[in-house]
């Protein structure tokens, strides 16, 4: 088993209650940091500096050097996997990401994975494993299969996800198909990151939210539990965080369906009521809103006191309840991480 000693998020993941919990940020790597926007303009696309282990990984370590947080997280993208499967993905500036859209039993048969393609990423993780301090873990990841699914309907991302939801009604066996090869896909991305030195896995569902139950159980849940019982099946020393953003009063069913160790709450995630519904013994991850911490000031530091305290006696770990904006002002970060640490639930 991992070695845990020294490492809070781990010690936390494997039943830990510190007195100051450890802290990481979803999107801690991007554009509201300067240096990061240097890289970036090297790198050229944004798939570029994806698929540049050099410059990925020092993307990756930016954050870590800055702030002094608990965990780095590879910096990737959830669209690599659909890469990776044969489509068309390309980053438009402004407008985000543009896919060929898989809508049919022929686009599903043509998606073939050349894990070959992913190869850049795991050097990338490779590599930030050599540079992190002891005391810092390494968080792997990939979106789950219905939040991947959802661009590569829609070929973009949309705000409801509607033409997703319809195909999922109207043609459930496609889907599942679909589904199918995102499970598997996904389950050989991990396990490749695993093996280059991922300590921890975080499973982004950020389209969790607003499904009916049925799909919920189909399109969440189910996909979910097929990767986190392969991953522990290969390596079960593994935590696995889930993030099915937006799924409320779900959330103990997706703990007790999925089998992930942990749960990351979304903004709107009433943290004090899931630390008393969830399973006994599972860590929760979260959950400050993000513009607290573009506010700052009493906004930032009562945030904080609040997501401590609703933690209550749980093992915790302390993040946003989405990722970090481009127009937060970094010296807020560094201001979250200070008050984090002297905080005590």
């Amino acid at each position: 088993m991992e070695n845990t000693e020294g490492k809070p998020l781990l010690q936390v993941l494997h039943g830990a209650r510190l007195n100051s919990p450890p802290i990481w940020l979803m999107r801690q790597a991007g554009r509201y940091l300067p240096e990061y926007r240097e890289v970036r303009a090297k790198a050229g696309s944004f798939l570029d500096l994806c698929y540049n282990p050099t410059l990925a990984a020092e993307v990756t370590l930016q954050p870590i050097r800055r702030f002094g947080l608990d965990a780095a997280i590879l910096f990737a993208d959830i669209l690599l996997v659909p890469q990776a499967l044969g489509l068309d993905v390309r980053f438009v500036e402004g407008e985000g990401p543009r896919l060929s859209p898989v809508l049919d039993g022929a686009g599903v048969g043509r998606l073939k994975f050349d894990e070959a393609r992913l190869a850049p990423v795991y050097e990338t993780v490779r590599r930030v494993k050599r540079e992190l301090a002891p005391g810092v873990a390494l968080i792997g990841f990939a979106g789950a299969p219905w939040t991947v699914a959802t661009y590569m309907i829609a070929g973009q991302g949309t705000p409801d996800q509607a033409q997703a939801k319809l195909l999922a009604y109207r043609d459930p066996s496609l889907v599942d198909a679909l589904m199918t090869k995102l499970v598997e896909a996904t389950i050989t991305y991990l396990r490749g990151q695993i093996e280059g030195g991922a300590e921890i896995i975080q499973v982004f569902d950020t389209w969790a939210g607003g499904l009916s139950e049925p799909l919920l159980e189909a399109r969440v849940f189910r996909p979910t539990h097929d990767i986190v019982a392969a991953l522990k099946s290969s390596h079960p020393q593994i935590p696995i965080i889930g993030f099915p953003r937006g799924i409320g009063l779900h959330l103990p069913r997706y703990a007790r369906a999925t089998g992930v160790d942990a749960i990351g709450l979304a903004t709107g995630d009433d943290i004090q009521l899931a630390a008393a519904l969830l399973p006994d013994g599972m860590a929760l991850q979260g959950n400050l809103d993000p513009l607290a911490l573009i506010a700052g000031g009493e906004a930032l530091k009562h945030g904080i006191e609040a997501t401590c305290r609703g933690a209550g006696s749980r093992a915790h770990i302390f993040n946003l309840g989405h990722g970090i904006l481009p127009e937060t002002p970094p010296e807020h970060v560094a201001e979250l991480v200070r008050l984090v640490r002297e905080a005590r639930a």
